[in-house]
């Protein structure tokens, strides 16, 4: 494998293993909210130092477009022939892995936890036109990366050699997370366990297979370390045995 990012998962859970739900009204989960959030930007000693994060396109949908569809112009004349690339002198990028464009954005940056994060779109050679000629409009850099369907290691040598980056999170969904983890690109495993369920069998969890991507064959960690947080919650880190 050629150069590529240190990358590490970072999500809190619930006891039942997922990533959303009702679970999150739970008074307990705030603290280990908080210490989540401290951790993922940097905020504590202990804390991460990444020059950006990934996310599904479901996640995006929910967390940042509020599944708004796009507005495409299909008579935009071609656009030039391979990435967009924007970079920034001290990065920090919101990296939506959005394979056939659906996403709905009207700017270029989203904001979370108090932090500005420049969206960077990972397409496939599928993605229309119309759809690269929109993230153009708004300034919005893009990776081609893949044919169909994503192409996790061709991404990653994009981003270390055409954007520089060197560390980057992993922040759900489970597809995304799974399949980095599943392809052998992700170094390390944290996460912040509140102490909370809700048994809903229809959100989420930490991991999801989908065929195309990945599949259930399993991977093994190495437990690292284990912290008690306040209220109850753990936090948890593990190496990522198949990483390459």
């Amino acid at each position: 494998m050629k150069n590529r990012p240190y990358v590490f998962c970072h999500m809190m859970t619930s006891l039942d293993g997922k990533i959303m739900g009702n679970w999150f009204d739970a008074p307990e989960v705030e603290k280990a909210g908080e210490f989540f959030d401290d951790l993922t930007f940097g905020r504590v000693p202990e804390g991460y130092h990444m020059q950006g994060w990934f996310s599904g396109r479901i996640t995006s949908e929910d967390a940042f477009t509020n599944h708004r569809k796009p507005d495409l112009d299909e008579s935009a004349a071609p656009v030039p022939v391979g990435d967009y690339v924007i970079k920034m002198e001290k990065p920090m990028y919101y990296i939506s892995i959005d394979t056939h464009g659906r996403l709905g954005w009207t700017s270029n940056t989203i904001q979370y936890s108090g932090v500005t994060a420049r969206i960077l779109e990972v397409l496939t050679e599928s993605t229309s036109n119309a759809y690269k000629a929109l993230l153009r409009k708004l300034d919005i850099p893009y990776v081609i990366a893949g044919k169909d369907t994503l192409d996790i290691p061709l991404l990653m040598e994009k981003l270390y050699d055409e954007f520089g980056l060197r560390t980057l999170m992993l922040g759900g969904g489970g597809i995304i997370n799974w399949s980095f983890i599943q392809a052998g690109m992700c170094d390390e495993l944290s996460i912040v366990l509140s102490p909370a369920a809700d048994g809903s069998t229809k959100t989420q969890t930490l991991f999801m297979e989908k065929e195309g991507l990945s599949d259930d064959r399993p991977v093994s960690f190495e437990l690292l370390d284990v912290t008690k947080i306040e209220d109850g919650a753990l936090w948890l880190r593990y190496k990522v045995k198949n990483a390459k």
